[in-house]
């Protein structure tokens, strides 16, 4: 499970826990861990826990740490880290510990374009029924609950209604919408926010050792998403890739119908391709930066390093036609997760695409 971790000392909510950030929700499950000691020790942690928000938000990142923090054997502040337990999560070898994600129909893992298939919460029922290896729990992780097909929702609410004992469920999902309400009403939702810009930039800085200026740029860039900004740095092209989705946006902006449209069509071919997605996200983070430059925010954008294009786009468009497309923009990125005529909502888009003078 991947995710965006920093060493202990900056970990301002509770030292232990290898999360940067979202220091609510790790003081909510720390006290749930402290309420299932001592006297009040029947009580502790819920059976199902629902983690929402955008990806690379870091609900992978949290689960796994809640999960080190439950199996942790350690006597003191958990996880400790030292003990058996914390080793084996650490390398991924638990045994009270199953990562269930989305797969493809031959059984690759892919998260960006699989499902969570019947057959996978069959084998979490049958592991669920199981005694703990190790010790007091065995806990579940189900990635990207948003990609689960109705048999594996169906099949997995019987285990939410009536858990067995000693079994903690975590799933990570975007949002709610995309979730049967009944598996929602089952579990304990978290929803992450997006780090500050400022969080961001320091964890950046701290954990991974990146430049300040390199760090100001990605923290903005990532819309909160620290594990977006982690993945780019270890992406050697992204920088490139960010700079030649723009560079061609420009072009567009001053070009004719004909090769907007031809622009389109090509772009339509590559509907199951991430690059798409990634690129209609690049271009909404350009125009909402020439927006906030119009209406005198300008220290407010994300595209640090292009100031001076931002200030001339600005300048040169009239502020309704960059509102307008902006809510285009929006609607189409939606429109594209569901069963859509993908070539007419990429024609619209390059259509109202803002004009700039050649």
């Amino acid at each position: 499970m991947s995710g965006t971790q920093l060493p202990a000392e900056h970990h301002p909510a509770h030292p232990s826990w290898p999360v940067f950030g979202h220091e609510w929700a790790v003081e909510y499950l720390q006290g749930a861990l402290e309420a299932g000691h001592g006297e009040a020790r029947r009580r502790g942690p819920r059976h199902a826990y629902l983690f929402l928000g955008p990806a690379q938000i870091g609900k992978s990142t949290l689960v796994r740490a809640f999960a080190q923090a439950l199996l942790c054997t350690g006597d003191g502040t958990r996880p400790c880290g030292q003990c058996r337990s914390c080793r084996l999560m650490s390398s991924g070898n638990h045994p009270d510990f199953r990562l269930v994600q989305p797969v493809t129909t031959g059984g690759e893992i892919d998260r960006a374009g699989g499902m969570l298939r019947v057959e996978q919460a069959s084998a979490v029922i049958h592991d669920a029924a199981l005694s703990p290896v190790e010790g007091r729990y065995r806990v579940f992780a189900i990635q990207d609950a948003h990609r689960a097909n109705d048999s594996f929702s169906n099949k997995l609410l019987k285990t939410l209604e009536e858990p067995p004992e000693g079994v903690v469920i975590c799933l990570t999902a975007a949002d709610r919408g995309s979730l049967l309400p009944t598996i929602i009403s089952r579990c304990e939702v978290l929803e992450l926010r997006p780090l500050p810009v400022a969080k961001a930039k320091a964890a950046l800085a701290a954990g991974w050792g990146v430049t300040a200026e390199r760090a100001e740029l990605l923290a903005r860039l990532c819309n909160g998403r620290l594990g977006w900004a982690v993945r780019q740095l270890g992406d050697e092209a992204a920088e490139t890739q960010r700079l030649d989705m723009l560079q061609e946006l420009w072009r567009l902006a001053a070009a004719s119908r004909v090769e907007r449209l031809d622009f389109a069509s090509a772009a339509a071919a590559q509907r199951e391709n991430q690059q798409l997605f990634a690129m209609l996200e690049a271009w909404g983070t350009w125009w909402r930066d020439v927006f906030l430059a119009q209406n005198g925010c300008l220290d407010a954008i994300s595209n640090v390093d292009q100031r001076a294009e931002i200030d001339r786009q600005a300048g040169a468009l009239p502020e309704a036609s960059v509102r307008r497309f902006l809510d285009t923009l929006q609607r189409v990125e939606r429109y594209l997760h569901h069963t859509v005529n993908t070539r007419l909502a990429m024609d619209v888009l390059l259509l109202e695409l803002p004009r700039l003078p050649a």
